[in-house]
């Protein structure tokens, strides 16, 4: 059994923006094929910059707030309740269009690789 609270988790830096907060509530090998559990908070106008996973497909649930993730080249609207899942291979990025924070809360689950054409 694990218990932790958001309160007394530490902020560290978005890998893909370290401007941008996140905590960490399960890490790679806490539990089988997770890669993390955390929550991020955007800030308006910050952006997740567009990047892809070979092997995570990653799970997005909007907790507060309002902008857009784009999924190869598509928009796709944030807003409180919205879930996205994002498949390997799949270009994604994350921007807060909104005058608030926008929260998300988010967990990877490992993949096969996936082999990327060089075409």
């Amino acid at each position: 059994m694990k218990y932790v609270t958001l309160s007394q988790i530490p902020e560290e830096p978005v890998s893909h923006n370290p401007e941008i907060q996140k905590k960490v509530m399960l890490r790679l090998g806490e539990l089988p094929h997770l890669t993390n559990f955390s929550q991020a908070r955007f800030a308006p106008g910050q952006v997740a910059a567009a990047h892809t996973h070979t092997d995570m497909c990653e799970v997005f649930f909007v907790e507060a707030g309002t902008g857009v993730m784009n999924v190869n080249e598509q928009s796709y609207a944030l807003e409180a309740g919205v879930c996205i899942v994002v498949e390997p291979g799949e270009m994604h990025e994350v921007i807060n269009q909104g005058n608030n924070e926008l929260v998300l809360t988010y967990f990877g689950l490992r993949t096969p690789p996936r082999q990327t054409s060089n075409l």
